[in-house]
């Protein structure tokens, strides 16, 4: 059984990060139908990329939104609600995150530099040999998975993320709970406690696969995935 990883510009580094923890995988594109591309998946990761139509969540599109793809929407958006039905896990990143929200009822911040006051920089634009620099600290809610996962690597419920994104979870999904938050007020990740496992966090732990900061989150992605398989 193989991680479900979606295609997007960047995914080396989504790749190593799973294969580094023991997982295999097989990279999912819009050009699959359904059945085959969850064929065999004990697990969905849910990558970075381009904005999400605000009319999925029922906005008129700000002028900042940009790299919007439809198809890529409308194929995320099938794989989330089948991945929900079958109760597989699932690990969402950056965009990964919003897609995962707006796909389960939520809305996003299109652009928090004018529409978050006093917002820190969240859209860092760093060569890619500095995408793991540190740009901001984030807050734990510690009595959530992603604390769980991450308890050995907190200082006083709190850890340093990189940071590349304009937008942000808004109005957070029915049935979802926020795990972090940045300094000043931006969401940086959401959980379903329901959910065997399903995590959205919108900074880029993939980028630390050689330094090992957030093995942690694919770590327990991946055995999630791997009981999830196991018969009774």
């Amino acid at each position: 059984m193989s991680i479900g990883i979606t295609a997007c510009r960047k995914l080396e580094d989504y790749r190593q990060a799973m294969l580094h923890v023991g997982g295999e995988v097989r990279v999912l594109d819009p050009s699959m139908g359904m059945a085959d591309a969850l064929e065999g998946i004990a697990g969905l990761l849910l990558t970075g990329g381009g904005d999400v139509a605000p009319s999925r969540y029922g906005e008129p599109t700000h002028e900042s939104v940009v790299d919007i793809d439809e198809q890529r929407d409308e194929f995320e958006w099938a794989l989330i609600a089948e991945a929900r039905r079958r109760n597989l896990p699932i690990l969402a990143i950056c965009r990964g995150i919003q897609v995962l929200n707006v796909a389960c009822g939520g809305t996003l911040v299109q652009d928090i530099p004018t529409q978050v006051p006093g917002a820190l920089e969240h859209s860092f634009k760093v060569p890619p040999h500095e995408r793991y620099s540190l740009a901001h600290e984030m807050w734990l809610d510690k009595d959530t998975l992603l604390a769980t996962l991450m308890r050995e690597r907190l200082s006083d419920d709190s850890c340093e993320v990189n940071s590349r994104h304009h937008q942000a979870v808004k109005a957070v999904a029915p049935g979802f709970q926020v795990s972090a938050t940045a300094p000043d007020g931006v969401i940086e990740a959401i959980e379903d406690p329901s959910s065997r496992f399903c995590l959205g966090v919108q900074w880029h732990p993939e980028n630390f696969w050689r330094t090992g900061e957030f093995r942690p989150l694919f770590e327990g992605f991946l055995a999630a995935a791997q009981s999830a398989t196991r018969k009774p």
